[in-house]
């Protein structure tokens, strides 16, 4: 085995991950310019562990690799091409054209946003049954969820905990409009057939800590791979238990993408998303007086007059309205950020071209 390539060994091939004949066809440049393919498991600072088909690697990331834009560094469910390299680790040469992106507001509320996962297929947003359902936390996440380009699904976790399932069912259903809800219990095993087979492809866990998570993957994967923690009973929150993003292949096909239970999920430019989430809102706008209804006090607004019919819940219309402000603030702030960078850009040109000028008037 050649020292560029040194690995632990897995029972799994890179088909188990998900590689099929879509990218071994998006490969073939690469390959035939000796690159290999691979998964990104989990991306650190300055390396990052890969799948192959002979083994999981660790690769480093090129030096000259521009990482100020966290949505082009590489990211868990990145495919890319390694270089192998004799006597050392391979080098990751490029990441490949993602098909989905998973991304958030960064939790430092830069205007950079933060890509949780790529090449996801089915988003799985679980709502814990066991604490009081936040129903605008759900459609954050449905938000997510649906900009990423991937399928949500619903999970409604911790069902032996609930005292009425049909209802909490119904609430869930009525702001997760087009959307499966899958009502589920790790501990019975209640709807674990139900969710395995709608799942599809390459699967992220998604929701805040002690929605449980990790313990509803250990069950889709048949034993306990992810660590598992205690909920607070005074208010259902959990600790971190995961503290970074993996990838794991599951028994019966498609792989299993686990996350940090998000505490903060804030929007990212995620306009389609919220379009989506919100698309019986969309859909009644159509119908207002004013193209440009905001639906706030203005006369023939049809939305304002289903919400006086009782047809859509006044919370529901505050919080579309509360998440298009902070959807509309995000993408305000990346605009600022990518007009000052254009500001940069110009001044670096100028100072270069006075520089010229200036050696130009020396030789003279």
């Amino acid at each position: 085995m050649s020292p560029s390539l040194s690995h632990h060994a897995q029972p799994y091939s890179l088909a188990d991950y998900g590689w099929d004949q879509a990218c071994e066809r998006a490969f073939a440049p690469y390959r035939a310019d000796g690159l290999i393919p691979a998964r990104i498991v989990r991306a650190d600072r300055g390396s990052c562990e890969a799948v192959t088909d002979t083994g999981t690697v660790r690769a480093d990331l090129p030096g000259a690799a521009d990482q100020s834009d966290p949505l082009t560094a590489p990211c868990t469910g990145d495919w890319a091409a390694l270089r192998p390299l004799t006597g050392a680790a391979p080098v990751l040469h490029e990441v490949l054209e993602r098909r989905t992106t998973l991304v958030r507001a960064s939790a430092s509320r830069t205007s950079h946003g933060q890509l949780l996962a790529a090449n996801v297929d089915t988003v799985v947003v679980t709502v814990s049954l066991a604490a009081p359902l936040k129903h605008g936390r759900t459609e954050r996440m449905l938000a997510l969820a649906w900009e990423s380009g991937a399928q949500p699904v619903v999970v409604l976790t911790k069902a032996d905990a609930c005292a009425d399932l049909p209802s909490a069912q119904e609430q869930v259903s009525q702001v997760a409009a087009g959307v499966d809800v899958l009502v589920t219990s790790a501990r019975t095993g209640q709807g674990l057939d139900v969710l395995t087979a709608v799942l599809d492809g390459t699967i992220v866990l998604l929701g805040p800590s002690g929605a449980g998570k990790s313990t509803l993957g250990n069950r889709l994967l048949g034993q306990d791979l992810l660590a598992t923690g205690a909920v607070r009973e005074a208010d259902g929150k959990g600790r971190h238990t995961t503290s970074w993003r993996e990838l794991l292949p599951l028994p019966g096909g498609g792989v299993l993408l686990d996350t940090p239970g998000l505490r903060a999920i804030g929007l990212h430019d995620a306009q389609g998303g919220l379009e989506q989430t919100f698309a019986e809102i969309e859909h009644l706008a159509q119908e207002c007086r004013f193209a440009d209804c905001s639906h706030t006090s203005e006369p023939g607004c049809a939305v304002l007059a289903a919400v006086e019919a009782g047809e859509i819940p006044h919370r529901r219309l505050d919080s579309y309205h509360r998440l298009l402000r902070e959807n509309a603030y995000a993408a305000s702030r990346t605009d600022a950020r990518l007009r000052a960078g254009r500001e940069a850009d110009k001044k670096d040109i100028t100072r270069h071209l006075r520089a010229t000028y200036r050696f130009r008037e020396r030789q003279q």
